[in-house]
């Protein structure tokens, strides 16, 4: 019994570290429309009106989970390789939670980060994500390159976003 206590829990910790990109019949589209309340608490941006000609990673998060958090920090951390990238970081939580997540990360501090609440839960829905971080990289081209669930490494959102 405590063999397979141990491999479920094995099974749900390999499955929050997923490498392989979600199996999405998204890829290859055009990046969807849908409003952000940014952390001013009055300004909205809508995902249509983003430029194209640098890649673009749409960023899930829960504020509170341990997972979108190491991956908000593998980012800061790397940020210098990740210059050319902008990220779009938001969460479906109340707006408290999520500028208290910006806050702890200083995330004031990096040009190439918007971060917000997604209050009609579009992206959710959109992706049928199944749990957080999810991320979706776009190309340059503002098309879907690949969407991932769980925690992926730096140097693989910046292969991605070029390709």
């Amino acid at each position: 019994m405590k063999q397979v206590g141990l491999l479920l829990l094995l099974v749900s910790l390999a499955s929050c570290f997923g490498k392989e990109p979600e199996n999405t019949e998204l890829k290859g589209k055009q990046l969807p429309a849908f409003k952000l309340l940014l952390t001013d608490s009055t300004t909205y941006i809508n995902t249509a009106n983003i430029p194209g000609g640098e890649p673009i990673v749409l960023f899930y998060f829960g504020p509170h989970c341990p997972y979108s958090r190491a991956q908000m920090e593998e980012i800061i951390d790397d940020i210098s390789s990740l210059k050319n990238i902008r990220f779009y970081i938001f969460t479906t939580w109340p707006f408290l939670e999520m500028k208290d997540f910006y806050t702890h990360y200083q995330l004031n501090k990096y040009p190439n980060i918007t971060v917000g609440v997604d209050y009609t839960n579009f992206f959710g829905d959109y992706f049928k994500a199944q749990g957080v971080p999810y991320m979706a990289i776009y190309g340059k081209n503002k098309r879907l390159n690949d969407a991932f669930v769980g925690k992926i490494y730096s140097n693989q959102i910046k292969k991605i976003a070029e390709e």
